[in-house]
């Protein structure tokens, strides 16, 4: 069952880098009693992922956060030494929290998981754009069509906020 508005985020558990070294963080950690807008990649560095959806909200971060969003997160079937190498050499290291979702649990509780095995990728997560807030979706956008930041745009979040 794929996850819609009004929905509550399932229990997950992410990891992220820390000054200290990987880490675990839970769904209840990122999102109990905050605003929190996560989106999900099929794969840091991949193409589409890196030139055209994280730019989006490298450049609007701080847009966003003045619609009252007290933070941003993206996601991916990733292990997390590639989320932080890529949170460096996107700029977004200080602006968008990465978690790392290594096996694709948390994009398989939500539905959101696809195949790509055929293109050499395995179990990754769809792309897609949720607004949560305390735990509950509010907006999201998915994007069905791989190669395509569409639904999923930080634009389209921005539009979202009102």
């Amino acid at each position: 069952m794929t996850i819609k508005i009004g929905d509550r985020l399932p229990d997950a558990t992410f990891t992220v880098m820390t000054a200290d070294g990987p880490a675990p963080k839970t769904t209840n950690d990122i999102f109990s009693g905050r605003k929190v807008v996560l989106f999900a990649v099929p794969g840091a560095f991949t193409p589409t992922c890196h030139r055209n959806h994280m730019p989006g909200f490298v450049n609007n971060a701080d847009a966003i956060k003045a619609k009252g969003v007290d933070a941003i997160a993206v996601t991916a079937v990733n292990d997390v030494f590639v989320m932080n190498a890529w949170a460096e050499a996107c700029g977004g290291k200080g602006s968008i929290e990465f978690l790392a979702d290594g096996s694709g649990a948390f994009a398989k509780a939500l539905g959101l998981s696809m195949d790509l095995s055929e293109r050499g990728l395995g179990l990754r997560s769809k792309r897609y754009a949720m607004v949560v807030e305390d735990g509950a979706v509010t907006h999201l956008g998915l994007d069905e069509t791989p190669g395509k930041v569409e639904s999923a745009s930080a634009e389209q979040v921005l539009s979202a906020l009102g």
